[in-house]
Formats: C-alpha cells, sequence, structure tokens
C-alpha cells in the first residue's frame, strides 16, 4: 500500500520528489499516484510536509530533486502548458483587501491571458454563487472573515473550467455549515470529471470527501491507496456490551476469539475480541452467547478506524472534527 498503484492515468505522478532546506529535508523522496477524476486526500499532521510538496507540483518553488508530472505533463518543463488546466489554491488566499470580492475576481480573471473576455461576467458570477459567496460580492474583501476569503479564493479557483484542482486546507477557517458546502462542491467537481487534489489535517474531511489518500509523515508517504484498501488495513472487532462480562469473556474465548474488558463504565462493561477468523457470523457469536447465559444490552461488529490506521503509521493524532 505503499508506493504506487498499478498503471494508471495520473492526474499526478511524482518519483523520488525530494525538498530540502539545507541541512532539513522537509520531503523525502515521494512517490505520489494520484488518478484522473479521483479526489485525493493529502494527509498528514500540520509540518509533515503537504504544502511544500503542493509548492513543488505547481513550480512555486524548486524541487532538490526527482520528477514530476502533472495532467502527463512534466514539470516545471511544460509549465505554460499545464498551469492554464490547474485552477489551485494553496497557503490561504491574497487579495486586494480595499477591493469588493468581484472586484478582486474580475481583476484576476483579467490577469489571466487563458481567460476569454466576453464570458467574464458571467463565469465571475458563476464562481461566487458556487461558493456561496453572492450576497458579498460588492463587500470589500478586508470586511471578509476567514472562511469567506477562503472561499473566494475558491470562487477564483474556479474562474475557468479546469482538470485539475489543487487544494491546501481548502476548509480553513469554515463554519460547519460551510465545510458541508465545500465537501458538496468538491464532489460535484469530480462528479464532472475534475480530478480534485485535497490537503487537510482533518481526518474527517478526508473520509467524507475522499475515494483515495496518501499519508504524510515527516516529509515521507507512509501509505497511499484508495481509501477502502487503506480501511482494510486494519483490525475489525466484536463489541458486546453486557453485564456479564466474565461470561461473554468464556464464550467468546471458546470460540476462539481473545476477548479483553474495555474498562468505560464498571456498571455497563464492554467486552471486546478481534474478529481474526470468518469463521464466526455475527448472528452466529450472538446465538453462543445467549445459549451461554450472556445477557447482551448491544452487539456490533467495529470496522478498522481510519484514524487508528493513520496514528499508528505516523506516531501522531490527527484532528477528526472542524
Amino acid at each position: 500500500m505503499t508506493g504506487q498503484p498499478p498503471a494508471l492515468d495520473l492526474a499526478i505522478e511524482t518519483r523520488g520528489l525530494t525538498k530540502r532546506f539545507g541541512t532539513q529535508t522537509a520531503v523525502n523522496g515521494i512517490d505520489l499516484a494520484v488518478p484522473r477524476g479521483s479526489v485525493f486526500g493529502f494527509l498528514g499532521p500540520n509540518g509533515s510536509g503537504k504544502t511544500t510538496s503542493i509548492r513543488m507540483l505547481l513550480a512555486l518553488t524548486q524541487a532538490t530533486s526527482g520528477t514530476i508530472a502533472v495532467l502527463g505533463q512534466s514539470m516545471p518543463t511544460r509549465l505554460h502548458e499545464v498551469l492554464p488546466h490547474v485552477g489551485a489554491l494553496v497557503e490561504g488566499p491574497a487579495f486586494y483587501p480595499f477591493l469588493s470580492g468581484l472586484a478582486n475576481l474580475w481583476r484576476l480573471d483579467t490577469a489571466d491571458r487563458h481567460a476569454p473576455s466576453g464570458t467574464r461576467r458571467a463565469r465571475v458570477q458563476l464562481a461566487l454563487e458556487r461558493v456561496g459567496l453572492s450576497h458579498a460580492a460588492d463587500k470589500k474583501v478586508h470586511a471578509y472573515s476567514l472562511g469567506m476569503k477562503q472561499r473566494l479564493g475558491l470562487a477564483n479557483a474556479l474562474l475557468l473550467p479546469r482538470e485539475l484542482l489543487i487544494l491546501d486546507e481548502p476548509t480553513n477557517g469554515l463554519d460547519p455549515q460551510g465545510t458541508r458546502e465545500v465537501r458538496s462542491l468538491v464532489r460535484s467537481l469530480a462528479a464532472e470529471g475534475t480530478t480534485v487534489f485535497v490537503s487537510s489535517h482533518l481526518l474527517a474531511e478526508v473520509e467524507q470527501m475522499c475515494t483515495h489518500a496518501a499519508v504524510m509523515s515527516v516529509g515521507s508517504i507512509v501509505a497511499q491507496g484508495t481509501l477502502a484498501a487503506l480501511r482494510q488495513v486494519g483490525e475489525t472487532r466484536v463489541l458486546v456490551r453486557t453485564p456479564d462480562a466474565a461470561g461473554a469473556m468464556r464464550v467468546l474465548t471458546h470460540l476462539g476469539l481473545e476477548p479483553a474488558r474495555r474498562a468505560i463504565d464498571a456498571a455497563d462493561p464492554v467486552v471486546v475480541a478481534p474478529l481474526i477468523s470468518t469463521r464466526w457470523q455475527p448472528e452466529a457469536i450472538v446465538t453462543a452467547l445467549v445459549a451461554g447465559g450472556v445477557r447482551i444490552r448491544g452487539f456490533a461488529i467495529e470496522e478498522p478506524s481510519l484514524e487508528e490506521r493513520f496514528v499508528a503509521l505516523t506516531g501522531e493524532g490527527f484532528d477528526v472534527v472542524q
């Protein structure tokens, strides 16, 4: 699961991508493989090398070594051919503070030699609508909240149709409603065929938005693949809520499982056992518990947790809520 998956049509591909600042290695030989049409989560704790990697992908900083291909073209060699097809939001948006959101987008679009002037008004209005800023289009940007500036940055990335969107922490500063709207927007863009590369330290956002992910830790990729494949690496468990914990442990041991008591509430204990074999179906386990005189208040099969997997890989926790 580390390294690259089998040959795919890739929107982003790096080999041995490395960035050093003096004696410090910020990105250490990463091999990224981002399939076209995917929503790809670039996940890791703050300071793990995500933003530096993105800056190299966009030729905002030069790699120390390694190769980069974006949309099938070598970067930065084919920079001018590639960038018109890429929208990006990196390290927070920068705008003229005393111009309105509308005026900022208008100026940015005017400065883009690939942007057709004849459709500018319609495209700017549509971009503002897509990010929920139509009501604040004429408001000066210095009066925008951080979340509104993030939305405006997204609107700028959407002024032209894009094959690839690269978004660095796009939900930063957004309230829960704004976060849901960005999540919905990302899904709609992916449904239209746009590849979306999303950097985040928020595990819950990656789980709800993405189809694929790579996990960064201290400058290296420690896991990569589909979310489904990443989930399968963990351990499936049986959870039994029962006042008869000793009896439940006896029955589960007899079934060949290795139960342990989870000390959450002495009055309402939970017995946990790894489901190490597909031999026992949930209904058979429940039947055995009942037959053994165990009173069951709750029963569940707990699937592997991405959070547990990522903490095991990185040795660090992740923010799981916005």
